[in-house]
This record gives structure tokens, sequence and C-alpha cells, in this order.
């Protein structure tokens, strides 16, 4: 038997949260974290970097009127967003932002490719809904869902309840709380072995 993978990040089982909605499509990653904040190679601090262009005036301020800089992460970790999300480059900084900022899930109707792979392998959860139930929770901003990682379901109460697609390993990982390293390194002593049987 393998060690348990090492928690490089928090486990992604259950979500308990009010919804946070951008109703926007081709949300890109310039967008969620402007590439000239793409120098450094922690994730620590990203969150305040966020949508930076648009919570932060030209010399750096909070503005006011933008409801994410009085946002209760502790309450609303699930960011409801239009289709397309996380479109235009790689970089691991988009989920590195929004993890940090306070998400733990991302639903859409679509997202990049690569985007949905970086956040399934950095703790924030990509939900693809159906049509119907994300056009629901588009036009119901702040409500409270379960989103259950375990059975794939997403229980929105009064709306449109719908189950989801996850890629098996990266279930694995996020229910976990662990990465690919995180993985390899729980299988040390097989790799070890493997090595030592090949010389």
């Amino acid at each position: 038997m393998p060690d348990p993978a090492p928690k490089t990040q928090d486990d992604v089982r259950q979500i308990d949260s009010r919804t946070f909605v951008i109703d926007q499509e081709d949300i890109d990653t310039d967008q969620i974290i402007p590439a000239r904040f793409l120098t450094t190679t922690t994730r620590d601090g990203l969150g305040r970097l966020a949508f930076h262009d648009w919570r932060y005036d030209g010399d750096g301020r909070p503005l006011d009127a933008v409801s994410l800089n009085s946002l209760d992460t502790a309450a609303c970790r699930v960011l409801v967003a239009g289709r397309n999300f996380g479109c235009g480059s790689s970089r691991e900084h988009a989920p590195w932002a929004l993890h940090d900022f306070g998400f733990r899930a991302v639903i859409s109707s679509e997202f990049a490719d690569i985007f949905r792979s970086n956040s399934a392998r950095n703790g924030l959860l990509p939900i693809v809904a159906p049509e119907a139930a994300h056009h629901w929770l588009l036009a119901n901003p702040g409500i409270s869902i379960r989103i259950d990682l375990a059975s794939q379901h997403v229980d929105l109460g009064n709306g449109p309840s719908f189950d989801f697609e996850i890629e098996p390993f990266a279930k694995h990982c996020l229910m976990e709380g662990t990465d690919p390293l995180g993985f390899l390194m729980s299988h040390a002593d097989a790799i070890d072995a493997y090595e030592a049987d090949i010389a």
C-alpha cells in the first residue's frame, strides 16, 4: 500500500456556500490576474491581485463600487461565471489567485481546457453546469448551494440541481488535498523499488 499522499492544499469534499456571480462571458486569464504580476513563483498573496484591474483604480486604491472588494469570502466560496471562463494564455497563477482569494469552486457552462486542468491540480474545483442550471445560477446571485464532490452533485435547493463530470485523478487529488507531485511522493517506495529493479 502506498503512503497517504502528503497534503499540499486544502481538500475539497463538500462545499456549502453562497455564490458570487460574474455574468460575463470569455473572462480570460489576464483579467483573472494580469500578466505583469506573473513574476512570482509562490501562491501566497495572489488573492489580492485577483481581478486586479477591475478592483483597483490607477493608483492601486480599491474601488468601493466593486462588490469583489467587500465580498465575505468565508461565506461565499463559489464563483459562478459566464461561458468560456479561463480562456486566453495558460498560467497556473489564475487558479492560484482565485484560490488565495477564497474561492473553492468555479461554475460555468464552459471552461478553457488548460484552465480547467490547472484548477483541478491546484485545489479549485471547476464545474461545468448544464445550460438551464447555469442560466438559473446567473439569474439568482448569492444563493446558498451545496456541492458534493464524492457524488459529483450540485444541490441548488429550489433550482435545477445537477450532476457534473470530473476526471477521476483530478477528483482524487481534490478530495485528498494533494496534487500530482504529492501523489507521486506517496508512491516513493514503489518508485525506488522499480528503479532499483531496472538498474
